[in-house]
């Protein structure tokens, strides 16, 4: 056996580190080779079997017994491990294909096995190809199908507008003619025609509608126009959150920040405004306060459009994002841009929403401190001239700055120009033409109180005073939560006078005016069936806080609870969910009720922009499947309840001991006058059949349930019919 040391070092020849012979030599350029005599290799290949890993001793300890270098030695061990490892190598890879083919010749049998195989329970012979190719064979069909419909899809969008899979259904035929009104109903007794529900709208919870207008694709152009006015609005946005006197000035009568739009046209001269008519009118506000979720929590939360939703249930009935513009900023949420669409809203059936097109726009400033602006985008072929509102959104957003212990400071601004095609209601003219209805201090109050829920929801410990010992574990009372949380926004949805909804007034002889609406319902969060919902509103001369404690208190239920048979509840279990003693959750039971298997599930909250109460009827294995904390998002919820605002009067009446509805320090807005708004709202299940009739039987009994109740709550707060 030969092993060759090339001529180098390890050479053994006389080519040593003293050869300085010209390089371009051609004796210098072959290599020179050693053979090893017998007795040296068996000696090398003993000591390789004892040890392959020789150290620099034992290497020196042959390279005088043998007579060779050591460097010849160190390489000899080299080129015996690398030959011992290939040689291994090849071993190992004969085995394996040894192995292979007998596994393949074992599956070629099986496989004729399997072909003279007859079924013994149907006597028919195996299918012609096994089940997983089959599989596969369909998956790769489908792929290839779903890669042509999304280019067929790409060449519509050319050519109508949108892709073929985003195209809405077949809309239903809207009733122009529909009449329900009271003297339309007939006698007692006699039912009215019925109404095919295959002609009212489907449930907005159940399904999401489409946009107004669905945009094109975008060019190169747009997206970086688009990131112009995005950074053009930021700078806007950082100097009117930063900047006092004389850009805002405080309101003598109220304490609120007031935009001097001399000075603020002064700063931001525009050559034309976007809504010049004489319905205009601009509302900007500024408010600030602290949360408790750190900054960038809060960050994830904005530019997300769901999470954006879920953190403002009773202002945000639809956002959706349309375009994620890249600015060229990778990693974290600083530079992100986002188009984006959202229908906001006030919670009765009397104030319309409002729409936008906006862009989203998110910078970090330093380390701690984030800014978010959105801004009014106008598309080529915005429709938003079919809604009763146009609307416009100067640059808003907020300034969000870390501070200890997970909490931040959040600094709002709110600026809008707003064109009404129709005089708004005149409970609602001074709540909404004074910005207190989609102002800054109800944004920031509603986050405050969603942030307080939301850190309640993360606490582990089960004290025995807000559980009522009833609820187990920390996972039972997240479970109810998010089932109250659930009902909160049905209600909502149910509420609102949003583009998904139409709302049919029902007259009568007495001052209440009922508006209703119906829809099939197959969302698995709520009963399937018919539902009928009825909502109305009145102005109450009482302040809002005391409206609100006396819905809340279970003492005082049965004097406007008509479904309760003036039976007395008493609450079995109580969350709370949030610092103000007003805002928890609670399970309540009827004494001496026929019905000991159905419970009442509750959530109140307040804030200094309003309050609510909402329940739901909830069958008892219900309620013990949410306290055990499984998954409680298939439990049925058809939620009624009241919301109430303050009327945005600067001066009204006050009732009882006329207490502010500001729940925390910041908060104006119930100080704005002494009056309350409060819608009453009823769900009730027409009928568990999908494909049932809407009789004028039950819009008459629905309307009597909200008459009912609203003379009952006049009478207990001392307050008669006009």
């Amino acid at each position: 056996m030969e092993y060759g040391i090339g001529g180098g070092a390890g050479s053994s020849g006389g080519g040593g580190g003293g050869d300085h012979h010209d390089s371009s030599d051609p004796h210098r350029k072959k290599k020179r080779y050693h053979r090893h005599t017998a007795h040296q290799i068996q000696r090398l290949e003993s000591l390789f079997k004892e040890c392959p890993h020789p150290d620099e001793k034992q290497r020196l300890q042959l390279s005088r017994e043998l007579g060779l270098a050591p460097r010849q030695i160190k390489f000899w061990f080299q080129n015996r491990r690398t030959q011992m490892k290939a040689q291994h190598e090849r071993a190992d890879n004969c085995a394996l294909r040894s192995e292979n083919d007998k596994i393949r010749c074992e599956n070629i049998a099986i496989r004729e096995a399997l072909k003279n195989v007859i079924c013994p329970s149907c006597g028919a012979p195996p299918m012609s190809e096994d089940s997983y190719f089959d599989e596969q064979k369909l998956r790769m069909e489908n792929a290839q199908l779903k890669e042509e419909l999304d280019r067929v899809s790409s060449i519509a969008a050319k050519y109508i507008g949108r892709p073929i899979s985003q195209l809405p259904p077949v809309q239903p035929i809207h009733i122009s003619s529909l009449d329900l009104s009271m003297g339309n109903f007939g006698g007692p007794g006699i039912c009215g025609p019925s109404l095919d529900l295959d002609l009212l709208p489907g449930s907005s919870s159940a399904s999401i509608p489409n946009l107004p207008f669905q945009p094109t694709a975008f060019s190169d152009m747009d997206k970086s126009l688009m990131a112009d006015i995005a950074a053009t609005a930021m700078d806007e946005l950082l100097r009117l959150l930063q900047t006092n006197e004389p850009l805002w000035i405080k309101s003598p009568t109220n304490g609120r920040d007031v935009l001097n739009l001399d000075s603020y046209e002064h700063l931001f001269p525009r050559a034309n405004n976007h809504l010049k008519t004489v319905n205009v009118h601009i509302e900007a506000s500024r408010d600030s306060g602290v949360v408790i979720m750190n900054a960038l929590a809060l960050v994830d939360m904005f530019m997300d459009s769901n999470k954006w939703m879920e953190l403002f249930p009773t202002i945000v009935s639809m956002a959706r994002t349309i375009e994620v513009i890249p600015t060229g900023v990778l990693g974290g949420q600083s530079g992100s841009l986002q188009l984006m669409y959202a229908e906001l809203q006030v919670l009765s059936p009397l104030v319309p929403t409002r729409e936008f097109y906006f862009l989203r726009y998110c910078q970090q400033i330093e380390q701690g401190l984030w800014a978010i602006v959105d801004v009014s985008y106008d598309l080529p072929q915005d429709n938003q001239s079919t809604s009763q509102y146009r609307s416009h959104k100067h640059p808003s957003g907020c300034l969000i700055q870390d501070m200890p212990n997970g909490y931040s400071k959040v600094t709002w601004v709110e600026h809008v120009e707003v064109e009404d095609k129709t005089l708004i209601h005149p409970l609602y003219r001074e709540l909404v033409h004074s910005g207190l209805a989609f102002g800054a201090e109800r944004w920031l109050a509603t986050l405050q109180r969603m942030c307080e829920r939301f850190a309640c929801l993360m606490v582990t410990s089960t004290s025995t005073r807000d559980l009522g010992g009833v609820i187990p574990s920390p996972n039972g009372k997240r479970s109810m939560m998010k089932l109250a949380q659930r009902m909160v926004n049905h209600f909502c949805a149910s509420v609102s006078m949003s583009n998904n909804q139409r709302w049919s007034t029902l007259s009568g002889s007495s001052d209440i005016g009922v508006r209703v609406t119906a829809y099939k319902n197959t969302d698995p969060g709520q009963p399937s069936g018919v539902v009928l919902s009825a909502a109305t509103t009145i102005w109450l001369p009482i302040s809002p806080q005391n409206v609100f404690n006396f819905f809340r208190d279970e003492r005082t239920r049965a004097q406007w609870d008509v479904l309760s048979n003036g039976n007395a509840v008493q609450e079995v279990a109580h969350i709370a969910n949030g610092s103000h003693p007003g805002n928890c959750i609670s399970v309540l039971r009827a004494f001496n009720s026929t019905q000991n298997n159905m419970l009442i599930l509750q959530e109140s909250c307040i804030d200094s922009s309003g309050s609510q109460v909402v329940y739901s009827p909830v069958d008892l294995p219900a309620i013990n499947i949410a306290m055990s904390g499984e998954d409680p998002s298939y439990i049925p919820l058809l939620p009624s309840g009241f919301t109430i605002s303050p009327d945005g009067r600067t001066e009204g009446v006050v009732g009882g001991d006329g207490a502010s509805t500001s729940s925390n320090p910041h908060g104006n807005m119930g100080k704005s006058g002494g009056g309350s708004l409060i819608t009453v709202a009823f769900q009730i299940l027409v009928s568990s059949l999908p494909h049932a009739k809407l009789t004028m039987e039950s819009v008459t009994t629905v309307n009597n349930l909200i008459s009912n109740t609203v003379q009952q709550i006049k009478a207990a707060l001392n307050c008669p019919s006009p």
